[in-house]
């Protein structure tokens, strides 16, 4: 897949900014965007970030480069811990199929 010129990759996000927060859709979107992302933004936040379906729900991850930023982010709205080896690779079906299918073999 090509990438325009200077764009950040996903694995380049998840190799600067490993520490990574999820939260539902519904908690950073609507009326609680500005707040959310005004507060990331004094952080240090990944320009982007990613989502993700799971259990018939959208999530938003945030990405940040220091895991004191993360913990504070996490402290203020809450979410959970996303480790880069949970976000889903091509092939992979479902959040947990994508650590399998980031070391599947290659079939004959």
């Amino acid at each position: 897949m090509s990438r325009r010129k200077g764009k950040l990759s996903p694995n380049r996000v998840d190799r600067e900014w490993p520490h990574q927060i999820s939260l539902l859709a519904d908690d950073c979107c609507g009326g609680n965007y500005h707040r959310v992302h005004m507060f990331a933004d004094t952080l240090s936040v990944a320009p982007r970030g990613h989502s993700y379906f799971h259990n018939d729900k959208w999530h938003r991850v945030f990405c940040f480069r220091e895991k004191t930023d993360a913990e504070k982010f996490k402290a203020k709205f809450g979410g959970e811990w996303f480790g880069p080896a949970r976000r889903l690779r091509w092939g992979a079906r479902s959040a947990e199929d994508a650590v399998t299918s980031i070391r599947r073999p290659y079939r004959v």
